[in-house]
């Protein structure tokens, strides 16, 4: 019998105007938007919907604006489509910060949890490195052996670490900004297809992120963690976790470790999975199902259009 996973995205898929048609159609959303707002003391949706996105790029935003519009599909889809997350789903996964919206969907966090942790991530990411001291770039055309490779002989000395194992040949590498221009240069003398520097504000899922991993620690601790209604698949493992403390734990070495995605989905394949649901804004973690899992089917959910084409 096939099974079916619900992924959630990551940083990198906000756009200013996600989330506004699901606010429009559908109260279960206009709700969820607004219980983040309330938790955050700020007016999150209306920076979401309107711009400018300069703002709402920053990490500080980002992290819980994806996490709202990813929580507003999951509730839509219970109160419109009849979905129980235990029933539809054997699994859930989501990249970085897409862990916690996965989390707070399998009903381990709630919605107010959720958003202000994320808050707390995104504040001690960004001030864990002096902007401009750190990096990332993305390798395309790179598998994990190549990239370590890569990364090892980028460092002299500094920090250059495997950040994303994304899948379909894409790696990120993240670390002090002259190691990361040094890896794009010898990933082009190695015959890398691309090598470029991405548009982020800080070196995020390497050891430079130390500082954000103990302000996350001191943050889980104080949270009331349930276990999932549904396994997830930690970021760190790329396998199932359950267990409320191993989800505490998991979380805060995922700050500075690599998001294991590409492994991830090769697990869920193996363990049954060929449907894959994306829940929130964008259409990234469908297409690296696909490219995954061999006849894997994948669908993106993230306006009322979606909605309304969702089937159990």
């Amino acid at each position: 019998m096939s099974k079916t996973a619900f992924l959630f995205p990551g940083q990198g898929s906000q756009a200013v105007g996600m989330g506004k048609s699901l606010a429009e159609n559908f109260a279960s959303a206009r709700a969820v938007f607004d219980e983040v707002d309330a938790a955050l003391g700020q007016k999150l949706a209306t920076l979401m919907f309107e711009g400018p996105e300069d703002r709402l790029t920053l990490t500080a935003n980002a992290q819980p604006a994806l996490m709202a519009v990813s929580l507003a599909v999951i509730r839509t889809l219970e109160a419109e489509k009849g979905l129980e997350l235990a029933k539809a789903a054997s699994f859930v996964a989501g990249h970085s910060l897409g862990e916690y919206s996965a989390l707070a969907a399998a009903g381990s966090l709630t919605i107010s949890e959720t958003a202000k942790l994320l808050r707390i991530r995104g504040d001690a990411m960004q001030a864990a490195v002096p902007v401009g001291q750190g990096a990332m770039c993305a390798l395309i055309g790179a598998e994990w052996d190549l990239a370590s490779e890569i990364a090892k002989e980028a460092a002299q000395g500094q920090v250059c670490d495997v950040a994303n194992d994304n899948g379909g040949g894409q790696v990120v590498l993240s670390g002090h900004k002259g190691a990361i221009d040094r890896a794009i240069d010898i990933a082009k003398a190695k015959g890398v297809k691309r090598a470029l520097p991405l548009p982020v504000s800080a070196p995020f899922h390497s050891s430079l992120m130390q500082p954000a991993a103990e302000r996350m620690r001191e943050a889980l601790a104080g949270a009331a963690i349930q276990a999932p209604k549904v396994p997830v698949i930690a970021n760190v493992t790329a396998g199932p976790v359950s267990d409320p403390e191993a989800i505490r734990r998991h979380l805060v070495e995922q700050v500075t470790g690599s998001v294991r995605w590409r492994e991830s989905m090769l697990w869920l394949g193996a363990n049954g999975v060929t449907r894959f649901v994306e829940c929130g804004s964008g259409k990234v973690l469908a297409g690296l199902a696909k490219r995954a899992v061999a006849g894997a089917e994948a669908m993106s959910i993230g306006s009322a259009d979606d909605v309304s084409g969702y089937s159990a």
